[in-house]
């Protein structure tokens, strides 16, 4: 009895030894903005890659890098700031290189997103979705709005109607006054950045001014009158239109004539990241076309992947999605500040606000 007590526990340690143990899926953690992955894509890489994907999300970029500042850069593995945020993440050391070998799949990239302003060479950063901010208003309320920042800005243009500002960060609001100013979207010099808050402070000033209002909460207000006037981004107002057609029947969207922001936000690997392996298969992986057109078409966003076009939806290839030739000329990046002009720029909206 004893002896065939001994033999099972060695049968037993024979059979551990002979069966492989089981690896665990690699985890790769993202910080995100919030429903920005359709979860058939995050479903489809954990499958591929045999990992197991998990979001964090923030609402602001300033949010966004003030976590990865107090450490969270050596939580995750990807993150998605907007573009003008790629150089302020970079020199404060919070952001690695990409590796390009490992991102074969940027070859289908637009020309117009190969190399940009906020990034030369896509050497830290890969383009994931982009669109651009516009107006969006009540045209039964307004009909003769110029098209134009004076939509906000003049009071002669909107004396009475309710409008909002976008809330967030106010190097945009102060690049529109500038752009309504004829100095461009970009600000190129303080004076410029001076002469715009003398232009936003007596706009907050004004009756009808409702105070600074998100994007899509400014797209729900417009549909039920709460406001006559706002700022949208050109996906948001699309889908909402498609959506519900009825109550967005009057609500009619432009790009001002002065020009206004091409937003871009993009995928970057933060400088401790936990997996940057993983991550670069992530990256790499939403840039194929297929996947790329899978996220288009959920967000209602452009695609920077040129060989996704032909696989989104009828509406998301033409404007207000795509826009025509004329109106992307008009269109620039939100400028990346050096660190005294931002600053200064922070500064300047910090005063503006307290008054």
């Amino acid at each position: 009895m004893v002896i065939s007590r001994f033999k099972g526990v060695f049968m037993c340690a024979a059979l551990a030894i002979s069966v492989p143990s089981m690896a665990a899926p690699k985890t790769l953690t993202l910080f995100n903005w919030t429903d920005y992955l359709p979860p058939t894509v995050l479903d489809e890489f954990e499958q591929r890659f045999d990992a197991r994907v998990v979001q964090n999300y923030y609402n602001s970029n300033a949010e966004m890098f003030a976590k990865l500042q107090a450490g969270g850069d050596r939580q995750y593995d990807v993150v998605f700031p907007s573009g003008y945020f790629v150089d302020r993440l970079k020199q404060a050391d919070l952001v690695q290189p990409l590796d390009a070998s490992k991102l074969p799949n940027r070859t289908h990239l637009l020309e117009e997103f190969k190399d940009p302003s906020y990034d030369p060479s896509g050497r830290y950063s890969m383009p994931y979705q982009w669109g651009v901010t516009g107006i969006a208003y009540d045209a039964s309320a307004l009909p003769e709005l110029p098209h134009s920042w004076g939509a906000l800005f003049d009071a002669d243009a909107n004396p009475d109607r309710p409008f909002g500002l976008l809330k967030g960060d106010g190097q945009f609001t102060l690049s529109s006054a500038c752009a309504y100013l004829g100095n461009g979207f970009d600000c190129p010099a303080r004076q410029a950045w001076i002469d715009a808050a003398k232009v936003v402070q007596p706009t907050m000033k004004r009756p009808n001014y409702v105070g600074f209002v998100d994007a899509l909460a400014a797209l729900d207000q417009l549909s039920r009158g709460v406001i006559d006037v706002g700022v949208v981004y050109n996906g948001d107002y699309a889908r909402k239109k498609a959506e519900s057609p009825e109550a967005f029947k009057n609500i009619a969207f432009f790009v001002p004539s002065e020009g206004s922001q091409r937003w871009v936000d993009t995928m970057v690997i933060p400088k401790h990241a936990p997996n940057p392996e993983l991550a670069h298969q992530f990256i790499n992986f939403l840039s194929e076309p297929g996947v790329a057109a899978q996220i288009s078409n959920w967000t209602f966003y452009s695609s920077p992947n040129k060989d996704a076009l032909d696989a989104l939806k009828p509406i998301l290839r033409s404007a207000p999605v795509m826009p025509d030739a004329a109106v992307r000329e008009r269109l620039k990046y939100t400028a990346s500040l050096d660190a005294e002009t931002l600053q200064f720029v922070q500064q300047l909206w910090t005063e503006l606000r307290a008054r």
